[in-house]
């Protein structure tokens, strides 16, 4: 399912790297993109979120893994607006905590949040400020997961009400409706609809 959501739901700027992220794991086909430390590494490196010579070991990929599982739970929150589940903020608490997070304001009153750690957990923590941005910025309630609970797949919703439930509307959309008008025809005593 991923292939198809990727270009009509990317994220802006940077956030992309954060949808990009979650996406790592599809839910649907039960591919894992982080299947290593290695593959965490290369996965990282290739995001331009790690420097050269850092090395990912198996507790770097649980961390990872947690992290990304966080971030789904957070975007599914952005469907109703919901606080963070406490699931999630403990996860992104400690991640911000090994990332050793330091805050500077800006001459032009900005502020910039920066991780002072190093090797795996800059780069996780470098995650977190990008979600942090978009936080600042009003872009993150946008960035939600599929409400297929088989797919799960996040996308950028591009709606003008900020409604958008599914990663596509072609498949995932279309699923939902038919579920929901074979369960109003079984309610209405129409029976299973045979095929």
């Amino acid at each position: 399912m991923g292939f198809m959501a990727a270009d009509s739901s990317a994220a802006p700027g940077s956030l992309e790297t954060v949808r990009g992220f979650v996406n790592t794991r599809d839910v649907e086909s039960s591919v894992e993109a982080l299947s290593t430390a290695g593959a965490l590494q290369g996965w990282l490196h290739e995001a331009s979120l790690l420097d050269v010579g850092a090395e990912a070991r198996p507790v770097d990929l649980q961390r990872a893994r947690a992290l990304r599982e966080a971030l789904r739970s957070a975007m599914a929150a952005n469907h109703s607006a919901t606080s963070l589940p406490a699931e999630a903020l403990a996860v992104f608490n400690d991640v911000a905590q090994r990332a050793d997070l330091s805050l500077r304001i800006t001459a032009d009153l900005r502020w910039a949040m920066r991780p002072r750690a190093g090797g795996i957990d800059r780069a996780l923590g470098s995650l977190l400020v990008l979600v942090t941005d978009a936080i600042s910025d009003g872009t993150w309630r946008r960035l939600k997961v599929c409400l297929n609970d088989t797919c799960q797949w996040a996308f950028y919703d591009q709606s003008r009400a900020r409604s958008g439930k599914w990663c596509s509307m072609q498949v995932c959309g279309n699923r939902a409706k038919q579920q929901a008008w074979r369960a109003r025809n079984e309610k209405a005593g129409g029976g299973p609809m045979q095929v």
